[in-house]
């Protein structure tokens, strides 16, 4: 199952940049590049949806 969700990323004086969700609660990703933002923060959205379904059981 795909879900959209939509990240606010910002660039950081310390060089990179940071990813951060409305749609998912604790979701922070960070990363030298935007490209590998996003990947990283897919990543940590799939484990946060797994462990919300997870719960529900």
């Amino acid at each position: 199952m795909e879900h959209l969700l939509k990240l606010h990323i910002e660039y950081l004086p310390e060089g990179v940049y940071l990813a951060t969700s409305d749609d998912i609660q604790g979701l922070i990703a960070q990363g030298h590049t935007i490209a590998e933002t996003v990947e990283i923060a897919r990543d940590v959205a799939k484990k946060l949806i797994e462990a919300s379904s997870a719960q529900r059981i």
